[in-house]
């Protein structure tokens, strides 16, 4: 595939404050000396907002599109509809990709889409991390890459984020687009990408930061995964494992417990 254009869609709910971030890192992404010739159409979908994030979407030059239905996958479809619209070409000259209002893609982004595009993948799934000075970074990144394999560059990894996505528009189309969920609408996508048998990058070397925010702004999403991960901070439970480090301390206080001869548990007697 040879994208003639790259489509990127941003959703968004009152997203004033942090969305103009966020569009001059797409803006710096599509300056990239390797999109020569490619057009970049970028949709910003202001859902429910009460704030100026249309308004802000509008002064960065973004194409906005106004909905109230407060539905992650909705907001995220009508995203890319309204940009194959706009792009002027056919699905199999287009690229579209994703990210949040929330987050900021590196320089490199578009780019690193692009040419895994003209490699022949049909979708690129790529990760998150956090800002460095957040003290979520660390237990985040712990928990984030505990089954990533130590010392390597190449991680076929089982994350899945709106925020750092791209796939070509026709095999999104192919699969019905993003579905009207609530939350899981992203890994909702690529599950049926792959099972329709397009190829599908999993892959770690292009990361985009988003916030580490604790509020989410949709429910079972990366907010409140962070929000469980900083309470599990604040009472000691470990981040991977789940295990409580302040109850162990406690019962490392008392006498061990072992199985007694007929198989329950009993106190062992202590030296």
């Amino acid at each position: 595939m040879r994208p003639r254009v790259m489509a990127v869609v941003v959703p968004a709910h009152d997203e004033e404050v942090l969305l103009p971030a966020a569009l001059h890192a797409l803006a710096t992404a599509a300056r990239h000396p390797a999109l020569a010739g490619v057009r970049v159409v970028t949709v910003v979908v202001a859902d429910s907002c009460r704030d100026g994030t249309a308004a802000a979407a509008r002064r960065a030059g973004a194409l906005v599109v106004t909905t109230d239905c407060r539905n992650p996958g909705l907001a995220r479809h009508l995203g890319v509809r309204h940009a194959l619209d706009r792009s002027g070409a056919d699905g199999g000259a287009v690229w579209v990709a994703t990210t949040d209002a929330d987050s900021t893609v590196p320089p490199g982004w578009l780019a690193y889409q692009l040419a895994r595009a003209r490699e022949g993948w049909q979708a690129v799934v790529g990760t998150v991390t956090l800002p460095a000075a957040s003290p979520l970074e660390l237990p985040h990144r712990t928990r984030y890459e505990a089954a990533r394999p130590p010392g390597t560059a190449d991680w076929h990894h089982p994350h899945v984020h709106g925020a750092n996505l791209g796939v070509s528009a026709d095999a999104y189309r192919d699969v019905g687009g993003f579905p009207p969920l609530a939350t899981g609408e992203d890994r909702a996508l690529v599950e049926a990408l792959e099972r329709r048998g397009h190829r599908v990058l999993r892959t770690a070397r292009c990361p985009v930061l988003t916030s580490p925010r604790l509020r989410a702004r949709a429910e079972g999403g990366f907010g409140d995964y962070l929000a469980a991960m900083g309470r599990d901070a604040v009472t000691g439970r470990d981040a991977v494992t789940g295990r409580d480090a302040a109850m162990e301390r406690e019962v490392g206080a008392r006498p061990p417990v072992e199985p007694g001869p007929d198989g329950n548990l009993a106190l062992a007697a202590a030296d």
